[in-house]
C-alpha cells in the first residue's frame, strides 16, 4: 500500500453562503491524499499500473471551478468525482480551506476534511 499526497494546491474560486463571496471571490487550498496500492506500478515504472495525480489535480480543478455554498459540498464533489474517474483508490481524504474567511476577525483559514 502506498500513499499519493498532493499539498497547497491553490485556487481563486467563487464559494461561499454570502452572495457576496461568490461575487468577489476567496483563495482555496486544497489538500488530496490518496491510498492506493502501489505494488504493480513500483516494479513496472509504467504510470498505466499507477493513479495518475496529475489527473487527480485536473479532476480537484474542476470541481473548484464549479460554484458552490458550503465547502462541504466541495469537498463530497471531489471525492465522489475521483472514484468515478480513477481506478485504484483504496481511500481519499480532502481537506479545503477557505483562505481569510469573512467571520468577524482575523482568521487564517476555516477547512473541511472528508474521506470516502
Amino acid at each position: 500500500m502506498g500513499l499519493i499526497v498532493i499539498e497547497n494546491m491553490e485556487f481563486y474560486a467563487f464559494h461561499g453562503h454570502y452572495r457576496e463571496e461568490q461575487i468577489v471571490g476567496n483563495r482555496f487550498v486544497v489538500d488530496l491524499k490518496i491510498e492506493t496500492d502501489m505494488t504493480v506500478a513500483a516494479k513496472s515504472d509504467n504510470l498505466k499500473d499507477a493513479v495518475n495525480y496529475q489527473k487527480a489535480y485536473q479532476i480537484v480543478k474542476s470541481q473548484m471551478d464549479r460554484k458552490s455554498y458550503l465547502l462541504e459540498n466541495i469537498a463530497g464533489r471531489i471525492l465522489d468525482a475521483l472514484y468515478a474517474e480513477l481506478e485504484g483508490i483504496k481511500k481519499a481524504t480532502v481537506k479545503v480551506s477557505k483562505v481569510n474567511p469573512p467571520m468577524g476577525g482575523k482568521i487564517g483559514s476555516v477547512s473541511v476534511v472528508m474521506e470516502k
